[in-house]
């Protein structure tokens, strides 16, 4: 019989464990603790459990670990880890150093099946949805790896966590409870390509995180050449979507943009993004293409970069470059795992 999943247990599900087990409650605050709080990678580091206990637990449960794969550190801070799970699939975490705190951007997905054409990610599909225990884990194998806490959060990484959605959002709760990290769900953003129905289900769930749409084209018919999702849902529902979106919630969108150039950075283009967002409460964060093996998609400049912003800020769009990070290491999420392979 396969164990229970310990660390993916919200702390009113452990403690309904514990008590079945014929504990107090307040044995399972302790567990939680150690597991969600302290980072406890076994049951033997729980000192405060008694011996009994803690045999029973790691009969019947497994505590989430992962492995140190492969790990790259920037010149400007930036560290990339390839983490190895029990299973031995690999995913990337990257840690990242800004002057308001440590962020760090996790996986959802061992791989990815959403086949956006400049993301190394989905090059090789989707193998399996991670574990909240196995999101949660690379928040904690990351700070105590650096001795720091991490204090932001992008789920950006390797996946699509909406395509994950019940282990990706219950990350969300676990992580923010003040029982465990305490991370602020203002301090999480969640990016996804655009699954239209996970927008309206997360929507209602009325959660206080940033809302990050993979966008990077003005019309459908452009969108599909680069991102598939855009053959189920067309450019018009899913901007339906995020409208309903942040009408329901009052949270700003952030809307993500590759600029490649001779593709979707035109006048056109920006005429047309900005009718698309036009009385939304929404940021456009404009990235910088990062060379990608296998992508038809390589080209960067930055001065091509900052016309199309300048360009986009003429029409009122609040536009601002992502900062290019760890850019002497394998910097595009996918390339350190595809090497890896």
């Amino acid at each position: 019989m396969a164990k229970i999943d310990i660390n993916s247990l919200e702390l009113n599900e452990l403690k309904e464990y514990i008590m079945s087990l014929g504990e107090k409650p307040f044995v399972a605050k302790q567990i939680y603790s150690w597991l969600h709080v302290k980072n406890a990678e076994s049951f033997d580091e729980m000192t405060n459990v008694s011996k009994a206990l803690r045999a029973t637990l790691g009969e019947n449960c497994a505590v989430t670990t992962l492995s140190v794969r492969k790990k790259q550190v920037s010149k400007d801070g930036t560290i990339k880890y390839l983490y190895q799970l029990g299973d031995g699939n690999c995913i990337e975490t990257v840690l990242m150093r800004y002057e308001h705190g440590n962020s760090i951007c996790v996986s959802s997905q061992v791989g990815c099946r959403m086949g956006c054409k400049f993301c190394a990610s989905t090059q090789h599909g989707k193998v399996r949805d991670l574990t909240t225990g196995e999101i949660l884990r690379q928040v904690y194998k990351t700070e105590k790896d650096i001795g720091e806490r991490i204090s932001n959060i992008v789920m950006m990484g390797i996946g699509e966590p909406l395509d994950n959605f019940d282990n990706a959002t219950r990350f969300v709760r676990m992580i923010s409870s003040p029982d465990g990290k305490n991370i602020s769900q203002r301090n999480i953003s969640l990016s996804t390509c655009g699954i239209v129905p996970k927008i309206y289900e997360l929507a209602d769930m009325n959660l206080n995180i940033t809302l990050s749409i993979s966008l990077h084209a003005t019309t459908t018919e452009l969108r599909k050449k680069t991102m598939p999702i855009t053959n189920a849902y067309s450019v018009e529902q899913l901007m339906q979507a995020c409208r309903d979106y942040t009408k329901k919630t009052g949270r700003r969108i952030s809307f993500e943009y590759t600029v490649i150039h001779g593709t979707n950075d035109s006048d056109d283009d920006a005429r047309r993004l900005a009718g698309l967002l036009k009385g939304m409460i929404s940021h456009v964060n404009l990235i910088p293409l990062n060379p990608v093996d296998g992508s038809p998609f390589t080209r960067y400049d930055d001065k091509i970069i900052k016309i199309f912003q300048k360009k986009l800020t003429d029409l009122h769009i609040n536009a601002t470059i992502r900062r290019r990070l760890g850019q002497d290491i394998s910097a595009a999420c996918g390339q350190l795992r595809n090497e890896n392979r």
